[in-house]
């Protein structure tokens, strides 16, 4: 069945994302490919479970990413004269683009970094008292721009100035409005384009460092910057939305909490668990290139589908019966919170280590730590679901 009205999905944002999962039921056992007709952004489809998003997903030829990630028809207009990001190529020369950058990022060549990350999170960690404290503003948000500034090569010196641009910069991109940003964003760019000139004399073991001696033709300076904001926006805010949603479920479920404690060693495969139920990617656009038939339904070429990975990570068709549950030893063999195929997450290893290290660091230091959920807020933004505060008390 696909319905013609609104009901069943809405672009959520704020308190909105608390308690959306009754919806994604919905969505998924009644109208799985669900028409939205939007007087604002213009129609289009979403797709609610697990095969159909997984399969569109790996399917870069009917589901093209160059049209933006975003319902809106012009969604590629807010670049500009900026290439296109990487995130909205396809291959073949998504594939070019990708292996220029791949390989700091690799599972392998990420190990080297964790240390740092431990410092880094038990630093953190060391200023946690008796008192009430916000666990975002003290290490979820600033712990994934460390790790951003790492990989771009920013020297330590300037990761203060960094962390406050990238701040702004992701609450308003999470907006849908990168022009809210101001002076931060003129700030990153003009920073972008003269860190991007330092590495052409001194050249690091870095991403940008990486593309400038690629030889890859398509990696001008001007696309290099545009990398650096993907980098930016993408890096931050979903690691954000895993720690903080992952705070929040070892709370609500201590019995799973008490396993983590007793066998450290589920931490690795707990965290994809986690990142399963928090999705902090909830949903992303791509545009058809041709008509595509989904659980019956034809949706014609060039129409908008927003792949809803909330919605298809907790289908009970995929996990069971218990799919909306926490479970510490599912250890789920096909998760779509990091993309799969093609588009799988560039800096996958980097947000898997993160949050193994911030999980098992928690665990260790404070065993009966407590989040209030219900005073925690939700930042604003249709795409990402995060908290942007969480009171946290180390018990």
């Amino acid at each position: 069945m696909s319905m013609t009205n609104t009901e069943g999905f809405v672009l959520r944002g704020g308190d909105s994302w608390r308690d959306p999962f009754a919806s994604y039921r919905w969505l998924r056992d009644h109208d799985p490919v669900h028409r939205v007709i939007d007087p604002v952004r213009g129609d289009y489809w979403v797709l609610s479970r697990f095969d159909a998003v997984f399969d569109a997903v790996r399917d870069t030829t009917t589901y093209s990413s160059a049209q933006g990630l975003t319902p809106e028809p012009a969604a590629m207009d807010m670049f500009g004269d900026m290439a296109a990001p990487i995130v909205m190529m396809d291959p073949p020369d998504h594939t070019v683009m990708r292996r220029a950058v791949s390989r700091p990022m690799t599972p392998r060549n990420v190990q080297p970094f964790e240390p740092a990350v431990t410092a880094f999170v038990d630093e953190r960690l060391d200023r946690i008292g008796a008192d009430e404290v916000d666990i975002v503003e003290l290490l979820f948000k600033p712990l994934p721009s460390f790790a951003v500034a790492h990989y771009l090569g920013v020297p330590e010196s300037d990761f203060v100035r960094f962390d406050a641009w990238t701040q702004r910069i992701v609450a308003a991109n999470a907006d849908g409005d990168i022009a809210n940003a101001g002076d931060p964003l003129m700030d990153l760019l003009t920073y972008a384009g003269e860190l991007i000139e330092r590495k052409q004399v001194e050249p690091g073991d870095d991403l940008i460092s990486d593309l400038l001696q690629s030889g890859t033709a398509a990696a001008t300076p001007m696309w290099i910057v545009g990398f650096i904001f993907t980098m930016v926006t993408g890096g931050n805010d979903t690691v954000t939305g895993l720690l903080g949603g992952a705070a929040e479920l070892l709370c609500a479920y201590p019995d799973q909490r008490a396993e983590l404690l007793t066998d450290p060693d589920l931490v690795p495969d707990t965290v994809e668990e986690l990142l399963r139920l928090t999705s902090p990617v909830q949903n992303l656009a791509r545009t058809t290139t041709a008509p595509v038939v989904v659980d019956g339904v034809e949706i014609p070429a060039d129409q908008k589908v927003m792949l809803h990975y909330g919605a298809a990570n907790r289908d009970d068709r995929e996990f069971g019966a218990d799919a909306d549950d926490f479970v510490a030893r599912r250890a789920p063999r096909r998760i779509l919170s990091l993309g799969y195929g093609a588009h799988h997450c560039l800096g996958a290893a980097v947000a898997r280590m993160q949050g193994r290290v911030v999980l098992q660091r928690l665990l260790e230091r404070f065993p009966a730590f407590s989040v209030d959920a219900e005073r925690g807020c939700f930042a604003d933004g249709p795409y990402v679901r995060r908290y942007e505060s969480l009171p946290f008390i180390a018990g």
